[in-house]
């Protein structure tokens, strides 16, 4: 039996654009105020007081269409477990397998992107995408050499998040995996 190949989700960029213009919330998307753990520490080491929770824009219309691709969804963000608590049920997905990264925010002596090597290493060799915005040419060409099966990284733009032509290059990538 042939396994799905994996659809690795980035939180912050594709699901929560939060580069969007601050006051004009992208059509079909609904706000919450979340509160997870890594934000409450980086809220409390910058100043003294109240937290304030994180503003997150989410289109619940996203879950729906996530769970029609042909992949087996992995979390691959900073909300680790958290994004089965917070994020998923906001988009009606079920509890999803995570990435938990060796170190948050570390640098690469390579000048990768601070999941990479994780990721392929958590892949094992099964094809992937990963969807993610901050990825540049430089990961994509070091998955190219270090990961054995198929792998395709695809950019969204943090401003407009996860659109049509994204769900469309899924589908068209997964037909001929």
């Amino acid at each position: 039996m042939t396994r799905q190949p994996l659809l690795l989700l980035d939180v912050d960029g594709p699901l929560n654009p939060y580069a969007a213009p601050r006051l004009r919330r992208p059509a079909g998307y609904r706000s919450h105020e979340l509160m997870p753990t890594w934000w409450a520490e980086r809220q409390a080491r910058r100043a003294e007081g109240e937290t304030k929770p994180l503003r997150v824009w989410l289109n619940p219309a996203h879950g729906v269409e996530l769970l029609a691709l042909p992949y087996e969804l992995v979390w691959a963000t900073t909300w680790m477990a958290e994004a089965n608590a917070l994020i998923g049920p906001n988009l009606g997905l079920p509890e999803l397998p995570y990435i938990a990264w060796t170190e948050l925010f570390g640098s690469d002596p390579d000048g990768l992107h601070w999941k990479t090597r994780d990721v392929v290493a958590w892949a094992a060799g099964r094809p992937f995408v990963w969807v993610d915005d901050e990825l540049g040419p430089q990961d994509a060409e070091w998955i190219a050499a270090n990961h054995p099966g198929p792998a395709l990284v695809l950019h969204v733009n943090p401003r407009n998040g996860l659109r049509a032509e994204d769900f469309a290059t899924l589908r068209d990538w997964a037909a001929a995996a």
